[in-house]
């Protein structure tokens, strides 16, 4: 496996800046945010899209650091009723990545509205009322399916190997069985960034989901999840509150290893392991209570720790 992070984990920085801690911390690259719900303090995808020249000295500066770029990140929702830029964010990215070289884009499935003429994104997370199955059926076969053919023709014709689809909440597709049926409609150009912190807030378990994805795994969030359980006991997990109040929130996006522990990691490795993945773990820091560079570093060291790097060479002996 290698070692990554998500660009805008250190976005405050300037992209030279953000390089020389990442040569410095021992990664071997980072992965790099487009546009969607990001600002891309790194990346100008307007001028990525049309200067080569920009696109070479971007390139340049990580290769004069010994660094890869692991993917593209284009995170938003694609499928926004009313903000066809995100989508069209995604598309480009596809294209520009193709442009680089690099084989895999990063990004959310999307989440359209519930009906024709709707403004708002729609979430359906419950079988009841019945018009919960209306909705999810107008998403699926008149929107996310359309949408995601033609991106997969943009990926083929681009040279993109693989879209890394992120289980997130507020998207149609947002845990194993939604990915697997996307994945069975459009090919193997999709597949999963299985990121632990949702799903931990969901209430599925990372280590189950490694194994029923086995090789539709092409990409590894790092990210850790703070369950508040005095909170969640009065709450439940379905939280709504201040991303910035830790404290009043059942759950929380936290530093690697201050949610779940090391022996938790250790075991989420190997069983990435088991099912097959052997590519890069991609830390993305969103701990609103520790230090950017803080806490990238403690998650740095942690993953370190536990990932496994050289290949298997175990052989049983000839008795």
């Amino acid at each position: 496996m290698k070692l990554g992070f998500v660009s805008d984990s250190l976005g405050a920085m300037p992209l030279d800046t953000m390089l020389d801690h990442a040569a410095r911390m021992g990664v071997s690259g980072i992965e790099v945010n487009t546009g969607g719900w990001s600002t891309a303090p790194h990346f100008d995808l307007g001028t990525m899209k049309s200067s080569a020249g920009a696109r070479k000295a971007f390139l340049d500066a990580f290769a004069t650091r010994g660094l890869e770029i692991v993917s593209l990140n284009a995170n938003g929702n694609p499928l926004h009723p009313t903000d066809r830029a995100q989508g069209d964010c995604l598309l480009d990215t596809i294209r520009v990545a193709g442009d680089m070289g690099i084989d895999t884009v990063c990004t959310m499935s999307g989440l359209p509205a519930g009906a024709a003429g709707d403004k708002m994104p729609n979430w359906v997370v419950s079988s009841w009322p019945p018009e919960t199955q209306d909705i999810l059926r107008f998403q699926w076969e008149e929107v996310l399916l359309p949408f995601w053919e033609g991106a997969a023709a943009v990926a083929r014709d681009s040279g993109v190997k693989r879209i890394a689809l992120e289980l997130h909440g507020n998207q149609c597709v947002y845990n194993v069985p939604s990915l697997l049926k996307l994945r069975d409609a459009i090919g193997p150009v999709v597949g999963a960034n299985l990121d632990p912190s949702h799903l931990f807030w969901m209430g599925a378990d990372p280590l189950a989901a490694a194994d029923a994805l086995g090789d539709a795994i092409y990409h590894v969030h790092a990210k850790d999840t703070l369950l508040n359980a005095p909170v969640q006991a009065t709450t439940s997990l379905l939280e709504n509150g201040s991303l910035m109040d830790i404290p009043a929130r059942s759950w929380s996006y936290i530093t690697l290893g201050f949610g779940h522990g090391e022996e938790w990691w250790r075991q989420f490795c190997y069983r990435l392991r088991m099912a097959g993945y052997d590519g890069w773990l991609s830390i993305e820091h969103e701990d609103v209570l520790l230090n950017a560079l803080e806490g990238l570093e403690k998650s740095v060291a942690l993953l370190q720790g536990v990932m496994p790097v050289a290949p298997s060479d175990f052989k049983p002996q000839d008795i």
